[in-house]
């Protein structure tokens, strides 16, 4: 496994997400908010873009931790859905930069940032929750019927549809495609211009804007079903 990675391009933080499926095991998701305790508490204008390196962006739960840890289930559904809570109404302008395949609960951090952007020709965008037969829990479908048309996540929760760059832009699921290498970069122009709104007013509008949401998402005692 490896880790999440901090840098900054000026006033752009980008997190990496890392180079393999980048699944959200306990230390990955202590990593991920330890970056974002440093891009909070950074004076200036700031804004974040996230993306991964390879083949994948996140391919979600890591089902082979919790498969050695079931007695812990809860507490790590709690941590994923308030890493997802804190990514939504996060201070700071926030782009998922898609570079790869997008699964799951890797879909729904995607969907937690402010705006996103998909390698056009390769990867895919699902919740495949219906065809493992994990329901989602009551945080996670409100997340994604917060961040989605209505239709396209009554498609996507309710037939696992695997969304290709150019049908996920088509669908409003993302906000640009690039090509291949070029993810980073567009994302990175769309967040500069971003980076000097005032903190305190985004997370005031973001968690107002999203108070059901994240409501639901920091509910103790989470469940799927």
């Amino acid at each position: 496994m490896t880790m999440p990675s901090l840098q900054r391009d000026g006033d752009v933080f980008v997190l990496d997400l890392g180079a393999d499926e980048n699944r959200f095991h306990p230390d990955w998701i202590t990593a991920v908010n330890t970056a974002l305790d440093e891009v909070e508490g950074t004076a200036g204008p700031r804004a974040l873009v996230t993306s991964a390196t390879g083949k994948f962006f996140s391919n979600g739960l890591d089902v082979e931790w919790l498969g050695a840890h079931p007695d812990e289930l809860g507490s790590y559904i709690a941590d994923v859905q308030h890493l997802l809570a804190r990514v939504l109404t996060l201070p700071v302008p926030s782009v998922a930069a898609v570079q790869g395949h997008n699964f799951g609960a890797g879909a729904m951090l995607a969907l937690a940032h402010d705006f996103r952007v998909m390698r056009a020709d390769r990867g895919f965008f699902c919740l495949p929750e219906v065809d493992i037969n994990m329901p989602f829990t009551a945080g996670m479908a409100a997340l994604v019927q917060g961040r989605l048309e209505k239709q396209t996540a009554h498609e996507a929760m309710t037939t696992g549809r695997r969304y290709g760059g150019t049908d996920a832009l088509a669908a409003r699921i993302v906000d640009a495609v690039a090509d291949e290498g070029k993810v980073l970069t567009t994302a990175v122009e769309v967040a500069r211009p971003l980076a000097g709104k005032p903190a305190d007013a985004l997370r005031a509008i973001k968690s107002r804007m999203y108070a059901d949401v994240t409501a639901a998402l920091r509910e103790p005692g989470a469940a799927f079903g």
